[in-house]
């Protein structure tokens, strides 16, 4: 354990009676807040919305005891305060953050605050791409095994909402965002796993660089007790190798390995490990499409085996796995024509992975908020398989750019306008995806309200006035 930090009920009694204030009021705020409640602590919250635009539990907070500060960061949320609980989608460089560390009051994340209360184990996953289906099988996987197993973090449900209930025999199997690796402190996985670095979140950090080394804080106190779960096949992340004091393991989709997970030449995915070779499971068991998704099957099944799970185990869960929504999801087939929903490709790469998981050619529906990427990679991309493009949202002029001459492009105002479109165009046998490689915010609440949109007009193709 990272030294000087006190976990399980030693912290508990530490946070009863504290002053405590929580910046941010989205999902992770609102359990922090709840949680600290429920530990005794004297808890003040503020948001830069006001009541009317926060959902309805934010009120609650007011009923349990929580003093709202709402429509701003008034210096006054901090009064008394001893400690500062900060949720991920609230900016580092916040003016009241650094009015907290200029006091001498530490700044911990939601995710810091949640490990803290908790003694179970920790497997954190992070990477720009597959965090969520990597982290939904590896605990699907777990759940064969023989100890109790929670998944939550950036995947929706967050950490604060189970430490209470989580044993310390248990593990917590975590998604976590560079958001929320931000303000850590002594928060230790005993496994961390990278899957994959690219740009993104750039109209966040000031570089690539700034954006890879929030994402490498998830190694910052793990000791030579825990793993390291690192992509072989990115450069970038293999680099990591050197930066943490765990030991390494490796997995590739593409290549064998002297020591790791991996896909054999035989067409098995295999482990390495300790001298010894096992046989996990072929890859046409896999149900998920795309060699990204082997990538993260790989990944979940080298957490697994750090847990015990047996590969007999791992096999048929692979094999029962459909992966989760709004990543490449198959919506449903209609003259002909496929239609899926990746509205979590919120970014170039990822959308780059789900175009080349087709080998039919594609009507592509894209655009949203472009949060300052370079689109020319994604016409790279799209050459040769993307027949045609229908752009949507606030950064459509900047990819029609990048696409142009690349494939046939056209803009559109609405979503609705974009699946009508598509439904025109698309030949048998093609495929019609939603794959942004925007964040969805312009025009919609997040990507699942976007991915929700988009297969509810594509469910009500055929009906009077659609077809």
């Amino acid at each position: 354990m990272a030294t000087g930090v006190e976990r399980g009920q030693a912290y508990r009694e530490k946070v009863r009676d504290l002053n405590v204030t929580v910046v941010g009021l989205a999902r992770s705020g609102v359990a922090a807040c709840q949680l600290l409640i429920e530990l005794g602590a004297r808890v003040s919250a503020t948001d830069a919305k006001p009541m009317e635009e926060l959902s309805p539990s934010v009120r609650e907070l007011g009923r349990i005891g929580v003093t709202l500060f709402l429509g701003g960061h008034p210096k006054e949320a901090l009064y008394r305060s001893e400690l500062v609980v900060v949720s991920p989608g609230v900016r580092s460089d916040l003016l009241l953050l650094g009015e907290a560390r200029n006091r001498g009051i530490a700044v911990i994340s939601e995710v810091e605050l949640a490990w803290r209360v908790t003694e179970a184990d920790c497997i954190a996953i992070t990477g720009t791409n597959g965090k969520t289906t990597t982290t939904a099988l590896t605990g699907a996987l777990l759940e064969g095994g023989a100890r109790p197993v929670v998944v939550g973090g950036n995947i929706g449900r967050p950490l604060s909402q189970e430490a209470l209930s989580m044993p310390k025999r248990g593990i917590v199997v975590a998604e976590l965002s560079s958001f929320q690796l931000e303000t850590i402190e002594h928060f230790q996985p005993r496994v961390a796993v990278m899957l994959n670095l690219t740009p993104d979140h750039l109209d966040r950090y000031p570089s690539f660089a700034a954006y890879r080394d929030a994402k490498a804080r998830i190694f910052l106190n793990q000791t030579t007790q825990d793993r390291a779960i690192l992509n072989a096949d990115d450069a970038e992340v293999a680099r990591f190798a050197n930066k943490t004091m765990a030991r390494t393991i490796y997995f590739s989709a593409s290549r064998e390995l002297v020591e790791g997970v991996f896909v054999a030449l035989n067409g098995w995915i295999m482990a390495r490990l300790d001298g010894r070779d096992l046989a996990i499971c072929p890859v046409v068991e896999v149900p998920l499409l795309g060699r990204h998704n082997l990538e993260n099957v790989v990944a979940a099944t080298a957490c697994a085996l750090w847990a015990g799970v047996d590969p007999t185990v791992i096999r048929r869960a692979i094999k029962e796995f459909r992966g989760v929504p709004h990543r490449l999801e198959w919506v449903r087939g209609f003259d002909g024509v496929a239609y899926y929903n990746d509205s979590k490709a919120t970014n170039v790469a990822s959308a780059l992975k789900a175009i080349e998981s087709f080998a039919k050619p594609i009507v592509l529906i894209a655009g949203g908020l472009g949060k300052g990427q370079d689109f020319r990679e994604l016409a790279e991309g799209a050459r040769g398989k993307v027949r045609s493009t229908i752009l949507i949202g606030k950064d459509r002029a900047h990819l029609k750019s990048a696409l142009n001459g690349v494939t046939e492009v056209e803009e559109v105002e609405s979503l609705e306008e974009a699946v009508l479109r598509a439904r025109r165009i698309a030949k048998p046998g093609e495929v019609v995806l939603l794959s942004p490689a925007c964040a969805s915010f312009d025009m919609f609440r997040d990507f699942e309200h976007r991915g929700d949109a988009f297969k509810a007009l594509v469910l009500a193709l055929g009906e009077r006035g659609n077809a």
